[in-house]
């Protein structure tokens, strides 16, 4: 990343995202996600990208759906609300989002005298680590299709989902499935970035004008680019995830043999210890 980096601060590059750099990792990931019309922006960090997008997407009396654990929930300082939008919560099921959690909250906001749900939104990793799989991914998006929801993926960390033991999903998979995702550069090798990839055609409209409203277009954008270039062109993203997670679950092995206990069976390089009083010492 450093070594791309200093190449690209060689050359003399245009601002704000027009830059050679940043059309060539454009294209990458176009690619990687088999969507050659698909519209991607490279932003800085993941609460920037939840709040551009959900603020974007949603009309004022809209609002998202999430589990009580999701990152727009408990870990983003009230972004969403800031912006006006409701965050409506349930108890997930390994912090995972189903079709049967999502038909109660659709029934109790019925009318305008409530927020109207409008956004689902999951993360994949989840915040314990969890994964989703085709199916449950194939059922959420049929659900949300046949009620006319948006569906959203927070990919933080989806290098390490999609190299994790039993991950049966794509990149062009989740592209098909879901209206918008980022893929996750800063949990994943890169020093900052997260890359925003918008499938449906009619969310893609001004969104650049919303980024810049922000605060988010940054002036020298070969920074974001550069790296993930760097990621894409030959396999990388998918190389240190995997490396992350054989590691992991390395060390899990061997503090489970230790007598170690877990507070949830994560296959990625997300690991919570349950420690207490009497825990053993390692």
């Amino acid at each position: 990343m450093l070594q791309a980096l200093a190449q690209a601060s060689a050359e003399q590059c245009a601002g704000y995202g027009t830059d050679r750099q940043t059309a060539r990792a454009v294209a990458l990931i176009r690619n990687a996600v088999a969507q050659p019309q698909a519209d991607v922006h490279l932003l800085v960090g993941g609460t920037q990208t939840n709040l551009i997008v959900i603020s974007a997407f949603l009309r004022p009396h809209q609002a998202v759906i999430a589990v009580e654990a999701g990152h727009i929930a408990t870990h983003e300082t009230g972004a969403i609300e800031a912006t006006g939008h409701k965050v409506l919560t349930v108890l997930g099921l390994h912090d995972k989002l189903t079709p049967a959690l999502l038909q109660p909250v659709l029934a109790v906001h019925s009318n305008e005298h409530m927020v109207q749900p409008r956004l689902v939104y999951i993360s994949d990793s989840t915040e314990s680590g969890t994964i989703y799989t085709r199916a449950e991914l194939e059922a959420l998006s049929r659900f949300c299709r046949e009620r006319d929801l948006l569906l959203y993926l927070d990919g933080a960390r989806l290098a390490a989902a999609l190299t994790a033991n039993g991950n049966d999903l794509d990149l062009p998979t989740i592209a098909a499935l879901t209206d918008a995702f980022y893929i996750g550069g800063t949990k994943n090798g890169v020093l900052l970035g997260e890359a925003l990839v918008v499938i449906h055609p009619v969310l893609q409209a001004d969104l650049r004008y919303l980024i810049k409203q922000r605060g988010a277009l940054l002036a020298k954008g070969m920074v974001l680019s550069a790296q993930f270039a760097t990621l894409f062109e030959d396999g990388l993203f998918f190389e240190l995830a995997a490396h992350a997670n054989a590691m992991a679950q390395r060390l899990r092995a061997g503090l489970l043999a230790a007598g170690v206990e877990f507070t949830s069976n994560s296959p990625t390089n997300q690991q919570f210890v349950a420690v207490t009083a009497t825990s053993p010492q390692v």
